[in-house]
């Protein structure tokens, strides 16, 4: 039987429209569930799969390509970030993989102002001290946080989300400096953003640093202790990103002894983060649980864009969001 494996629910139509696009002789093996699918069972139930519609959550290397055998074709992940898939050796064997940007761009811009408010103005504190009745009167200095309004915002990584981000920035009237591999005059222009060539000039001139760059053997870890003794003490660092990105124990001693004022996080080194993890005891951290792109509406578009691309590859179109184009040139 020829068919595709789909390792989680789809939000919306997505599945409807996957099942109506391939058609017979093409079936759907769906993992029911809205928990990941455990890896023997994905390692079992990709046998002789000719497409493979996944999640961040799920570790597709060469162990599942031996598996799936020679006629696996695509990997259409639903996420921007894609490096849950080893794109080598998924371009060694001559299979497509796919991501889902642009479509939660916005959404994800969104969440990561959230994060900048809600450290800056210390707002999960706010909560608590209402909720637990700590609230007696009002107190000059009492849960006093930092101006947004005319600060200055640092974006590291301006593609698409961090420059929707940037774009939100100049309605604060904020300074808008960027750190990234090439300079983009176009973004300049129309934010008046200034582009600096090293990181460590824009940490130590920024007062809210947004991480917006993917996770590869440059960037893990790109911000750990060294970096943090460049930050001001009234620095407040987002990452919406990828949790690796940040080395945690470093993050977390920075926020214990103030080195920093704040943090934002939606992103973690280890995924949900673990029960003992020092970010839980602290005060000065908002904590979310990957919720970047989590609107119905996004996430419903994340779907359909991840079936578009896996219904491209097996009907022999290059798929629209295709992140290893050496598979397609060798094929042409």
């Amino acid at each position: 039987m020829v068919f595709v494996l789909v390792t989680r629910r789809l939000p919306g139509e997505a599945l409807p429209e996957l099942r109506r696009r391939l058609g017979p002789p093409v079936g759907v093996r769906l993992w029911d569930s809205d928990d990941p699918m455990p890896r023997e069972t994905l390692l079992d139930k990709v046998r002789g799969a000719t497409g493979l519609l996944c999640l961040l959550t799920d570790r597709v290397d060469g162990e599942v390509f031996d598996r799936a055998g020679p006629g696996l074709k695509i990997v259409s992940n639903v996420a921007v970030g894609y490096d849950n898939v080893d794109v080598g050796q998924a371009t060694q064997r001559g299979i497509m993989v796919t991501n889902t940007p642009g479509v939660l761009t916005e959404t994800t811009a969104d969440l990561a102002w959230t994060l900048i408010l809600a450290a800056c103005r210390r707002l999960p504190e706010a909560i608590d001290h209402l909720r637990e009745l700590r609230w007696q009167t009002w107190r000059t200095l009492e849960l006093a946080g930092l101006d947004v309004f005319g600060s200055t915002l640092g974006v590291v990584g301006a593609g698409r989300i961090g420059q929707a981000v940037a774009r939100r920035a100049t309605g604060f009237s904020m300074k808008i400096l960027y750190h990234d591999e090439r300079r983009d005059p176009t973004f300049e222009r129309e934010t008046g953003a200034g582009f600096l060539p090293t990181l460590a000039e824009l940490l130590r001139k920024a007062d809210v640093v947004t991480l917006h760059v993917p996770l590869t053997d440059g960037t893990r870890g790109l911000i750990g202790r060294r970096e943090f003794e460049l930050m001001k003490p009234t620095a407040v660092l987002v990452n919406t990103s990828r949790g690796p990105v940040v080395d945690e124990a470093a993050l977390a001693e920075a926020l214990a002894c103030r080195r920093i004022f704040a943090a934002g996080l939606d992103v973690y080194e280890r995924e949900p983060l673990p029960a003992d993890s020092p970010l839980r005891q602290l005060t000065n951290v908002v904590l979310l649980p990957h919720v970047g792109s989590a609107t119905i509406r996004t996430r419903t578009r994340m779907a359909l864009l991840a079936v578009d691309n896996l219904v491209a590859a097996l009907d022999g179109r290059k798929p629209p969001s295709l992140v290893n184009p050496d598979v397609w040139r060798r094929g042409e």
